[in-house]
């Protein structure tokens, strides 16, 4: 399984980006239902799960709750995140990660940057 990560970029506060994390090398019913994550990792700090998809089910970090969205289009294989409100500390490399039958794969990073 293979992880393309892309959509990240340099936006001003307040601003708006969708993430996208394209996996290929999965079938349809393995993609369905492993457990969808997005992660940051911002400099000088540890990685930290941001979002995660599992079985319909959603969660977020506090930090980014009511504020970012995870979701996925199976048909795709695709994850996405949608980020609004964007703020300055969301900066970070964010990591797409699938973790399931096809084990524990993580996308390359894409780096946010927010401006204030």
């Amino acid at each position: 399984v293979q992880l393309q990560a892309s959509g990240g970029g340099l936006v001003q506060a307040g601003g708006s980006l969708r993430l996208s994390c394209k996996a290929s090398g999965i079938i349809l019913s393995v993609f369905w239902s492993s457990n969808l994550s997005w992660y940051r990792q911002a400099p000088g700090n540890e990685r930290e799960v941001v979002a995660t998809l599992n079985s319909g089910d959603t969660n977020y970090a506090d930090s980014v709750k009511g504020r970012f969205t995870i979701s996925k289009d199976n048909a795709k294989r695709t994850v996405y995140l949608q980020m609004n409100s964007l703020e300055a500390e969301d900066t970070a490399v964010y990591y797409c990660n699938i973790r399931g039958q096809s084990g524990n794969c993580w996308g390359q990073g894409t780096q946010v940057t927010v401006s204030s």
